[in-house]
């Protein structure tokens, strides 16, 4: 396993969209599990391939309070979504340091092929379904900040530039 380092925000490759895998084979069970020690180590609760430049329909997640519960959703697709929303406060391994309010429905069926290529259907409500939400937006090359008002995310364009610039003269 190995760290991947994590794409920020406004990283233009955060906008790719992401491609179906092609098949579950040693290849993506690999990154799976880099993608979960990165998520890890990076105290996330969630990563998409797109946040480590890797443009392919892959998700982890691990909302448990152990982190022993990792949830793999390969070409995953929401197949039902609630028309109740909830706006939540959320936060963004791509976006460090930044939260704000999005609003998304408050319960969700996922199908999606697991780590092993297993198909499965998922359904989700609170933190897990908007994980996967946020997450699935990844994968269509949308940033949660992207929500936000423009003058928001203009200034968190400027903090996340001029944070990169600092660390890049350190």
């Amino acid at each position: 396993m190995a760290l991947l380092p994590i794409l920020y925000y406004p990283d233009p490759r955060l906008h790719t969209v992401a491609k179906p895998v092609q098949a579950v084979d040693a290849r993506i069970k690999k990154l799976v599990a880099d993608m979960l020690e990165t998520m890890y180590d990076a105290n996330g609760i969630g990563l998409a391939a797109t946040q480590v430049d890797v443009h392919e329909r892959l998700v982890v997640i691990d909302i448990s309070e152990d982190r022993d519960q990792p949830l793999v959703l390969v070409n995953p697709e929401i197949t039902w979504a609630s028309p109740e929303k909830k706006l939540n406060e959320e936060g963004c391994l791509s976006v460090p340091g930044i939260y704000d309010g999005v609003e998304r429905s408050t319960s969700i069926k996922v199908t999606a092929l697991d780590g092993e290529g297993r198909s499965r259907t998922i359904e989700a409500e609170g933190t897990l379904a908007i994980c996967i939400q946020h997450e699935m937006d990844h994968l269509l090359g949308k940033v949660f900040v992207e929500y936000l008002s423009p003058l928001k995310r203009n200034r968190i364009k400027t903090k996340m530039l001029k944070a990169r610039r600092e660390t890049e003269r350190a």
